[in-house]
Order: structure tokens, then sequence, then C-alpha cells
């Protein structure tokens, strides 16, 4: 029986393209917009269907020749078969349209794509590591697609390339550990120092997670793989704060915001924006965004290191770091301290996922906030903030999302609840080649 072919119409949050036959969805992985493709139907359901594209019958002119060998096995990428400008647009689409299908809102504007190099951006990264010696022994990359199984990489075009020339290098290393079966994982952390000549130049710390202690002739390998491929390595032996040095045992990371001149000290399995060159740029957008001025205040609201902290303060704003972890808490306090602005800055422990209006009006007055919550959103957060009519209403909020459903929900709440308007909102490409989509939107108080 020959395999049904369809015209897709668009592609879904996910990346797979979308076609509708007789009522009813398909999901199609490998298809792009405009094309008319076979499919292979894997899971049928009542209201919809997926399926993986099995040939390309007419092609889309943004289909792009995928530079991954391990495309469509690896689940890294989703979209390397789409040109960069497709991507972006897509992503553009699903935002818009989770604000309005969600939130019921439109911005005044739509602000233009944030966007940065479209390889090697990759600077966190957790590599999976398995000891498989029916594919050959240890295996070490991201899990396939849809699986719970390590893809056999041998290169990454989105990991920095150094690193990804690692790959083929860790798996002989891990084979040689008397303990490859307790390694689950290493994660990548890329950072920067000063070079010789004034530039900056990467830091590579690779974290090797260990359910067993290592023995003499491991701890020589592993010395040995960091001095010959310009490595860090750091052992983690429980949780992510157990993370430590292990040579050199003076091992640091950094990553500057040179237009803030700031520098932000960060531990490789503390949270940092993956793409260092497009947080540039954002944390550039946010600023002109929330306007920050000498003298106001502002919240910084799930602050973290201080990513936006530190910027807003070196404008001039008074500024108030809220984070819920006390670790985090500390580390954005000394991150202050080191690029002096602690006098600027102070910084409270509060769970914002359960905020009140008495909890808020603790922090009051504010004249801005901005708000960079997880994929969870801020809904308790924004329900508590001012009422645009209150005597403490706030001018303006910058909301940093990583999740379109999330920041539509809470807009919903800023505009119809509290009063506020959407002035501006649009996407951040942070993970090309993924469906993933970062974007910022700005509320206004109107007039």
């Amino acid at each position: 029986m020959a395999e049904p072919v369809v015209s897709i119409e668009s592609l879904d949050n996910e990346g797979r393209g979308v076609a509708r036959v007789d009522g009813k969805a398909v999901f199609v992985e490998g298809a792009l917009p405009g094309e008319r493709v076979a499919i292979a139907v894997q899971k049928r359901k009542p209201t919809y269907e997926v399926a993986r594209a099995v040939s390309v019958l007419r092609a889309s002119a943004s289909r792009a020749q995928p530079r991954c060998p391990h495309f469509g096995t690896c689940g890294g990428c989703s979209l390397q078969h789409a040109d960069p400008a497709l991507q972006v647009a897509a992503k553009q689409r699903v935002l818009e349209e989770a604000l309005a299908r969600i939130g019921r809102v439109v911005p005044g504007r739509l602000l233009p794509p944030v966007h940065g190099p479209a390889w090697g951006y990759r600077f966190r990264a957790r590599l999976s590591v398995r000891h498989v010696p029916k594919k050959g022994g240890v295996l070490v990359g991201f899990h396939e697609r849809r699986s719970s199984y390590v893809a056999d990489m041998r290169e990454c075009h989105v990991l920095p390339p150094h690193v990804s020339a690692l790959l083929p290098a860790l798996r002989a290393l891990v084979a040689e550990l008397s303990i490859r079966d307790r390694v689950p994982q290493i994660e990548v952390a890329v950072g920067e120092r000063p070079g010789d000549g004034g530039d900056r130049v990467p830091v590579y710390a690779l974290v090797f997670r260990i359910l067993e202690p290592l023995t003499g002739p491991d701890t020589r390998v592993l010395r040995e793989f960091a001095d010959d491929h310009g490595v860090d390595v750091w052992l983690q032996t429980g949780g992510p704060a157990t993370a430590a040095p292990f040579h050199p045992p003076q091992a640091r990371l950094a990553y500057a915001l040179p237009e803030s001149g700031v520098e932000i000290p960060f531990g490789p399995t503390e949270f940092t924006q993956v793409n260092h060159a497009v947080n540039r740029i954002l944390v550039r957008r946010a600023l002109a965004l929330l306007r920050p001025q000498p003298g106001e205040r502002i919240a910084d609201f799930f602050c973290g290191l201080g990513n936006f902290t530190l910027p807003i303060a070196r404008r001039g704003a008074d500024v108030t770091g809220v984070e819920g972890a006390q670790a985090l808490v500390a580390r954005a306090q000394q991150n202050a301290a080191a690029n002096a602005l602690a006098d600027r800055t102070r910084f409270v422990v509060a769970n914002l996922f359960e905020a009140t209006p008495a909890s808020i009006a603790a922090l009051l007055p504010l004249d801005a906030a901005l708000v960079d919550p997880p994929r969870e959103g801020a809904v308790e957060l924004v329900r508590a903030l001012p009422h645009r009519d209150d005597e403490a209403a706030l001018a303006r909020i910058v909301y940093v999302s990583c999740n379109p459903a999330t920041l539509a929900r809470d807009a919903a709440v800023l505009v119809h609840d509290r009063g506020y308007a959407l002035a501006a909102a649009g996407v951040v490409n942070m993970f090309p080649h993924t469906a993933h989509v970062e974007s910022i939107a700005l509320f206004t108080r109107p007039d």
C-alpha cells in the first residue's frame, strides 16, 4: 500500500509539520510548511495522528541540508532541515498564536527577533553516558529522539567546535576508567577569561557525575586528559551543588557582559543562559525596554546569579534581586560585590511561586520590574503586582520567557486583571535548530 500524502500548512511548537486530513490534525516530523510529503503514521488518536515524512514530493524553498550526520536520530535538534529565516518565523508565529489564543492579547508592536550564531553556540549541555558493549562500548551524547537511548554521536555542530571534537576522546576516556559503568553523565560548561592580547578566550569545563570513587589510575587518566585537551575537569558526587574542581584545583568559570562592564562568575552546574552571544543581545534588549534611570527602584524577580540585576544596577538604578534559594542569593551578592555594585543592589530570598500582594508590598515602592521565570511562569507573582490604577503601580514590566504558553497565561493576568498594556513582544532565538522558543515582552501602565 502506498504511503498517504499530505500537504503541510504550518509548524507546531515542537517543530513538526502540521497537516489536516478529514478534519484531523497530522503532526509530521521532518516536514516544512508548503511541502507535500509522503508519510508513515506512527501513532493514531481520535483527534490527531503523529507521523514522519518518508519522502518529500514538493520541497519548500526554505528546506536546508542538515549539517549534522546524526540529525534525525539525535534528539538535540529538530529543525536543521529548515533555514534560519524559517526557524525564526516559525517561532514568532508560535509566540503570536500563544498570546492570541491563551492570553487573548495582541502586542502593540512586534520586536525584531534576537538572534546570533547558528552553530557552535551551546555553551551549556548535559551529555548522557552509557557503557553499551553491544554498540561498541561507551556512548557519550544526547538522547535519541523520543527515546531514553543515548545517540551514537561522533560530532555535534551546536556544541563549540572544541567540545564537538572531544566526543570520540571522551568515549575512549570513560572506557578506560574502572568505574565506566558508574559515570551517568558529563556536563559541559563554557566560560571565558581575559587573554594575553586583551581578547577573552574560552574556558572549557567538563563535570563528570560519578557514582563511585575514582581509583588512583582513574585520577591519573583524568588529569592527563585535562592537560592534553585543554579542559578543566570537575567531579560531581551527588546533587549539582557537589560539583567541585578536580584538575586544575583552582578552576573557575565566568562570562562577561562587556556593554555593562560586568563579569559574572558561575559554577558549571549553576543556571546560566546556554547561548552567550544571544544572552548579551538579550540583556541589551531588556535594558532598552526597561529604561532604568539613576535613582529608580527596580525589582529583578527570579534574579539567579544577577544576569540582569547587575547591568540594571550599572545604569544607576537601585535594584532588588529576588530568588527562591538562599545559595543563589548568596552567589548573586558575591557577584555584585565583585563588580563593585553592592551599594546599588540588595537580594532577598522569597518563594515567588507563592507570592501574595502582602509579600510584594514589602518590596514597594518600585518604578519598574524585570521578571525572568522558569518554564512554569510567574502567575502568582503577576497576580500579586499592584493594579495599574494603584498609587504603587509599576511604569514598566519586562518579562523574559522560555515558554510561550506560560508567558501568554501571565500576560492575560497582567492585561485583563492588573490593567497593564502589552506594549511589545518578540522572540529570542536562544536555541537555533530546535523548536524551543524564548521571548521578551514589555508591559506598560497606560496613561
